[in-house]
């Protein structure tokens, strides 16, 4: 499989290349004075100590994604533009519930919980959403959320796809990415965008602007940024209705959009406006900074179709329940850093927060209907809260001992506040079975979650003789919660020449569960299915012999080659191993009722209990029960490698074409599985059934690897990028019934092409294509899709939706640039 791998790379490179290949044959002179187009000077502050360290002197992997590039992939958002460029980052395509109103992103394959999310260096406080429903991997994802940074306020990104817990503590398993903030203090931009997917649906339309005042020794640098995204729609007819008993209903065939009347297969809507400042103040010995962002976001998500019967005297055509969130996420830092006595100090701290006001419009509530013959259509089903507060000190001086370089010491310590809360809805919500498709978070769902994080870690880097580099970290945490944790890291790189580089890390990590994790508790309810989010660490989980999480441990080993074999020629090559131990995943679904062959059977009393345990009333009328929760449920082994090359080449008419080919290859596999509960193993179930194992493990491709060419000549600048996605696959139980199918995503090749124009020096215009051929993922296997009909599915989902290219195929836009 490597070998075709390497060949289909190699077809890819040579076919989007091949017109320039002539070029190539130059003497050294006419290209000597030219700079580095891939970073590779490039000063870099992620995971080092040192100051004044270049990418391509870094000793762990580090990625540098600069603002034009951003600006190049024709994505609004900076989530979406990063998942263009980085190859060892995947983003989620689509997501059920409230998880379809922001989209998370992983690192290597692993959860999205494991990539720490920094800004200029200083820790970013999570989402209060966690993602639940949703397939592909990203249950339980609570990271921060980066669609709140304005990709106008962006200077670059700094990608470091290495474990630094020792540096940075928890979270910092896969790696880290660190947005570094403009600090211009003069000039600015306005920049608008629109676009449309190719059916025409999905409009985005957005408007940015960002101006530097001040100057070199006190700046202000602000950005402002609203955009719009409509809903797109990628289901197909509702096959309910062609059931004999809706033939038979005369009226159907009269509600608008008949048969196709479930349109919950896309792209949520949403507006999304956000302010963010960056400023510093130089008083000579001492600093003063200081960075923030507010950022509000309005979104709905349609839910799943209900029929006339559901609720005849309110919605006599039946009704789409629409989710939507009241979102508001504030963050600012303040600190100060300087020079005492030969040490260089950084003292900050940064609070932040996020608040998901969640109401489910145009349902209604069955039971209250039942009881008093009518019920509000308007609910209010409760918030989401999460805050942070973080103080660190960072101290540090390069101190001579007599070897080849001075011996850099770094020390400091963090601490930390957390908190995490759910509101309960309003009595109308969560009244019996509550409200249709998202009922009203219970009273006993409802409670806020503290805890308390104290840190402190040394960092050795030191130059023992020439040309050779050692680094070495250790780091003490103590968590409220569950106690100490103690973890290092040790990394080398050796110069064997200045085109020969050798560099490895070995590390030991862990991650503490997030709050979110802990003490989640939801309802989700599907036309004929009724599923309970237990909490872990509450009373109900206990009755299932479910005792609370404890914290991850990890092992990272790398290993990698830095290479200049000729001028503007680099190339990185760094091989990995990530061992995770006790990993925190959800279950899969653990049954209480299931039908199968049309007999409803009662699969788990002990489920049964849990679920009134914790305070749910569940419609009578669906087919199946369930829960689902967070538990440590396996240990995992990740192994892959990342490519990097990039060549900067000149073209007659002093005409340039900067190429980079990108890739990763990585593969997860669970090495344990956790022994089910007594009170789960007695029903014959376990933790993790075949479709959570497959979304760990193969529902990643195994490779992703793509060609950046950017041709530029006078005001033209035209970037084709050829991105392949390995092949995907998950285990499907399409009918609920324990019958797992595995269901595929080919293997698919997706062009994104941008245009841009500089009319002037001041204004430039672009046209742009992501997955400009229009390519969607593989349909769904059909004994998948016949056995979801046979339990009485809509069949609206024709496609696998944890395709990493998305579903929506392609999106084709403009953008217009005034810089002044």
């Amino acid at each position: 499989m490597a070998i075709f791998t390497i060949v289909r790379v190699a077809l890819l490179a040579s076919a989007m290349s091949a017109t320039i290949v002539h070029a190539t044959d130059r003497k050294p002179s006419d290209t000597a004075s030219a700079a580095t187009a891939d970073g590779s000077d490039d000063i870099v502050v992620t995971g080092t100590r040192l100051t004044g360290t270049r990418a391509a002197d870094s000793p762990a992997p580090i990625q540098l994604v600069d603002s034009s590039s951003l600006v190049r992939t024709g994505q609004p958002g900076l989530v979406q533009a990063l998942n263009r460029i980085v190859p060892s980052l995947n983003v989620q395509a689509f997501g059920g519930d409230a998880g379809n109103l922001k989209l998370s992103l992983r690192l290597r394959g692993l959860s999205a919980n494991h990539a720490l999310i920094l800004i200029d260096g200083k820790r970013r406080h999570g989402t209060s959403n966690l993602t639940v429903a949703t397939t592909g991997g990203f249950v339980g994802a609570a990271a921060a959320d980066l669609s709140f940074i304005p990709v106008s306020a962006i200077d670059h990104v700094e990608v470091l796809t290495d474990g630094a817990a020792a540096q940075y503590g928890t979270d910092a398993i896969a790696g880290v990415i660190n947005v570094i903030l403009k600090k211009n203090h003069r000039g600015g931009l306005l920049t608008a965008t629109g676009g449309a997917y190719g059916e025409g649906d999905g409009e985005t339309l957005g408007g940015a602007a960002n101006i530097g005042l001040g100057s070199s020794s006190a700046f202000l640098n602000v950005t402002g940024e609203h955009r719009y995204h409509d809903y797109s729609d990628r289901g197909g007819p509702d096959q309910r209705v062609f059931t004999a008993a809706n033939r038979a209903n005369p009226a159907l065939p009269l509600i608008p959009g008949y048969p196709h009347l479930n349109r919950i297969y896309g792209d949520s809507k949403y507006e999304l406006s956000l302010l963010s400042y960056n400023a510093g103040l130089d008083l000579g010995s001492v600093e003063l900074y200081s960075f923030g962002n507010y950022g509000h976001r309005f979104g709905q998500s349609r839910q799943n179709y209900r029929f006339p019967n559901i609720a005849p005297t309110l919605w006599p055509q039946g009704f789409t329940p629409v989710l939507t969130d009241d979102e508001d996420d504030l963050s600012v830092t303040g600190g100060a850093r300087g020079e005492l006595a030969g040490w260089h100090w950084d003292l900050a701290s940064t609070y932040g927060k996020d608040i998901n006001r969640i109401r489910n419009i145009h349902s209604a509530n069955s039971s209250l209907i039942a009881d008093t013959g009518t019920s509000p259509t308007d609910f209010h089903v409760g918030d989401f809260v999460a805050s942070q507060w973080s103080n660190t000190l960072d101290i540090s001086r390069p101190i001579e001992i007599g070897l080849a370089g001075p011996l850099n010491v770094a020390i400091g310590a963090e601490y930390r506040q957390e908190s995490y809360g759910i509101r309960a809805g309003d009595a109308p919500s969560r009244y019996k079975t509550g409200v249709q498709a998202y009922p009203g978070f219970a009273l006993t769902d409802a409670g806020t979650h503290r805890r308390r994080n104290v840190a402190a870690y040394v960092d050795l880097a030191a130059e023992p003789v020439a040309r050779l580099q050692l680094d070495a970290a250790g780091r003490f945490e103590h968590f409220s919660d569950f106690g100490d944790t103690r973890v290092g890291k040790l990394t080398a790189r050796y110069d064997t020449s200045p085109a020969l580089a050798l560099r490895g890390t070995i590390s030991t990590g862990f991650r503490a569960p997030t709050l979110a994790e802990e003490y989640y508790s939801a309802t989700k309810v599907s036309p004929t299915s009724a599923g309970v989010n237990l909490p872990a660490n509450g009373a109900a989980a206990r009755l299932l012999g479910i005792t609370g999480l404890r914290p991850e441990k990890s092992t990272n080993v790398s290993a990698g080659l830095v290479l200049r074999p000729a001028h503007r020629l680099n190339a990185t090559l760094d091989l990995y191993r990530i061992d995770l131990r006790d990993r925190i995943v959800s279950t899969g679904t653990v049954y209480g009722l299931q039908t199968i062959n049309g007999v409803r059977t009662v699969r788990s009393q002990a489920v049964t209990d849990a679920i009134i345990a914790n305070g749910n009333v569940i419609d009578q009328t669906v087919t199946s029960t369930s829960i689902s929760t967070f538990v440590n449920g396996a240990d995992s082994r990740t192994k892959g490698v990342d490519l990097v090359v990039n060549y900067d080449l000149p073209l007659p008419g002093s005409a340039t074409l900067d190429l980079t080919l990108m890739g990763n290859y990585g593969r997860t596999r669970l090495t344990k599985l956790a022994a089910p509960s007594p009170q789960i193993a007695a029903s014959g179930q376990r933790y993790l059934d075949l479709t959570a194992i497959s979304y760990l493990e193969t529902a990643a491709p195994d490779y992703k690897l793509s060609l950046d060419n950017v041709f530029r000549k006078d005001g033209w600048a035209i970037d084709l990028r050829g991105t392949l996605y390995g092949p995907s696959s998950a285990w499907i139980d399409g009918g609920g019934t324990s019958n797992f199918v595995r269901n595929v995503v080919d293997e698919a090749l997706i062009v994104d092409l941008d245009i841009h124009y500089a009319i002037t020096s001041a204004i430039g215009i672009s046209i742009g294509a992501n997955n400009l051929f229009n390519v969607y993922p593989t349909k769904v296997d059909p004994i998948t899709y016949a056995a979801g009909l046979a339990a009485s599915g809509n069949g609206v989902a024709t496609t696998n939706n944890w395709a990493p290219f998305g579903i929506n195929g392609g999106y084709y836009y403009s953008n217009l640039t005034i810089k002044f």
